[in-house]
């Protein structure tokens, strides 16, 4: 048994589909910086719960 989800989210800088895998006991309302496998630009990521779904936020570091 997996504690993880796969998930998915957009960069910001390059727009490519990036894959995260999210650790719902202990991720959620958490913010995290990973890079994007890529452009390798860093990205800022928060990963929140909405109506029972995983929802990832992702920006730029910088702004």
């Amino acid at each position: 048994m997996s504690l993880t989800s796969a998930a998915r989210f957009e960069c910001p800088y390059c727009m490519t589909i990036n894959d995260i895998d999210v650790d719902e006991t202990n991720d959620i309302n958490q913010q995290q910086i990973t890079d994007c496998q890529i452009c390798c630009q860093p990205i800022e990521i928060t990963i929140f719960e909405q109506m029972g779904e995983l929802v990832i936020q992702a920006e730029r570091e910088n702004d």
